[in-house]
This record gives structure tokens, sequence and C-alpha cells, in this order.
């Protein structure tokens, strides 16, 4: 059976403490992108209403509520201090990895590159196996450059030549042209490549938590069915919203997550509750002004 921990506190020193050597068959992060703005999402629900402030599908009407909102500030002073926090996390990833293991490092374009040439260092060169490319469609159209669309994910291994790589656990995707393939290879549609196209979490949609950042159930579960096994363990030391912890819960893995944001707590107390989530809390004094419910 499978379990789930959350830690509340500074995820260096929870991983220099609590996690042991080689004991993570997967690592997924989605650290901070230094963007160098607020982060926020504010929720909202809408309700038919003739006289509304909000037009939708076939012209109907809706009245807008707004609900809480939530936020934190994705900025260091320079991208040197933002790879000088990073490091001596990468360096926590490496060591707690199973040597069967994989580490997988969501960024966007204005870090990756500096990202890579460090995870290069720490894990080497040849254990760099893909670049994935995670292209969705929303948002404002820039007119001055070609809008950003996309976030990359790094993958890395510990051992080059032994990892976990569940193929026949890879979900198909259509064909595009599916006329040009026999009808039975169009029925089984066709394994993805590194270019993974998958909306955003759905504003109106059940799998909403309100988190600013976070991230599709779908790019998750692709991860964990194809890169742990199940009865493995699995690690977030930016635990976010926790999609990962959900992904293990829903695929009979374990889970260990990490954030030091008191409403990301909350929201994976609440999105884990069903899986017997354990929070452990390694500052007394920090969590006691706080309530978690």
């Amino acid at each position: 059976m499978s379990k789930h921990q959350l830690y509340y506190g500074d995820n260096l020193e929870i991983l220099q403490q609590h996690v042991s050597d080689e004991s993570v068959n997967l690592i997924y992060i989605d650290p901070p992108f230094n963007t160098g703005k607020i982060q926020q999402r504010t929720e909202i629900q809408v309700e038919p209403d003739a006289d509304g402030d909000r037009v939708g599908f076939q012209g109907k009407t809706y009245r807008t509520r707004t609900g809480k909102t939530t936020h934190y500030t994705d900025k260091f002073e320079n991208s040197d201090a933002y790879l000088q926090f990073l490091r001596p996390r990468f360096e926590e990833a490496y060591r707690v990895l199973h040597p069967h293991g994989s580490f997988f490092l969501h960024i966007d374009y204005r870090e990756v590159h500096y990202c890579k040439v460090m995870l290069d260092e720490i894990f080497g060169r040849e254990a760099f196996v893909n670049e994935i490319i995670w292209a969705y469609d929303y948002g404002g159209r820039s007119k001055s450059r070609w809008p950003a669309k996309h976030d990359n994910i790094l993958w890395y291994v510990k051992t080059p030549d032994h990892y976990t790589f569940n193929f026949d656990e890879m979900d198909r995707i259509p064909y595009m042209a599916p006329g040009l393939v026999s009808k039975a290879k169009a029925a089984r549609g066709k394994t993805p490549t590194d270019v993974w196209w998958h909306t955003i979490v759905a504003t109106n949609g059940g799998e909403k938590t309100g988190y600013p950042t976070q991230k599709p159930l779908g790019v998750l579960n692709r991860v964990v069915k194809v890169h742990s096994s199940p009865g493995d363990t699995l690690l977030d030391f930016f635990a976010g919203s926790g999609t990962l912890g959900e992904s293990a819960a829903l695929h009979n893995r374990s889970s260990v997550l990490i954030d030091n944001n008191i409403s990301a707590i909350k929201q994976i107390m609440n999105r884990l509750a069903l899986y017997g989530v354990e929070l452990i809390n390694v500052d007394d004094a920090a969590l006691s002004t706080h309530r978690v419910e």
C-alpha cells in the first residue's frame, strides 16, 4: 500500500536530514521559474445571469463571483542568486536518487540553459537523456515577439545504461493524418515524442486547486507511469499543489512531498486527504502560527 509524507519547511534542510541516500526512484520538481513576478491566481465561479458580466458559448451570459487569491513571489536578485539557490538542492537530488532512478526538472526558457549546464556537472553529461517540451496554447499573444507557449522538462538518470522506462505504459496519441496509416494503427494511436501537447489545467475544471502554478495531472501521469513502477517512492521537493502526489497515489506509488508555503500545504492536505497523507512538521514554531485544516 502506498504512503504519502508531506513535509512543511525548508526543502534543503529536509532533504539533508530526512531523506536517505538512494531511497527515491523518481524525482520531479517544478521550482520557481525566476520570472521576477508575483505569481497569483484568483478563484472564480460563474452562474447563468441574463445581465451578467461574462459572455460564453453560444452568447450565453454569466455572472462572475471571485473567491480567494493565492500568490507567491517568483523573484531572485539575479540569475546567479537563483542558480546558487538551486545547486545544493540539485546535489541533494542526486544523492537521494536510486541508481536506476530518473530526475525531471520542469523549468522555462529563461533559466533552462543555465540549469542544464549545472545538471551536466552534477549528474554528468552522459546522464542527460531528453529535453521534453510541454506545449500549450493559452493566454495573451505578444505583438513584439513570438509568444512563449511552452515549458522545458529536463530528464536525467542516475545510471545511463540502467534506468526505468516502461514503454508499454506510455499513453498513445492520435495520428495527425490517420488516413495515411492502416485502420489498426489509427485506432491504436502512436507513441508521443519529446514534444508533449497538453492543455493547462482548466480554470473551471474539477482538477483545479487554485494554486497559481498548478501543472496538469495528465503531464505528471505520463512521467509517473513510464519512469517508475508500482511500489516505488516518488519525490517532489517543490510540491506546490501536490500534482505529483496525486499521480503517485493514483498509480500505486508512494510520495514524499516538501514545501515551505502554507497555502501549498493546505492544498496538498485537501487534495490527498483520501489517500492518507501524513503531515510532518520540522519547524513547530513556523507551523504553530498557521492553522492547517
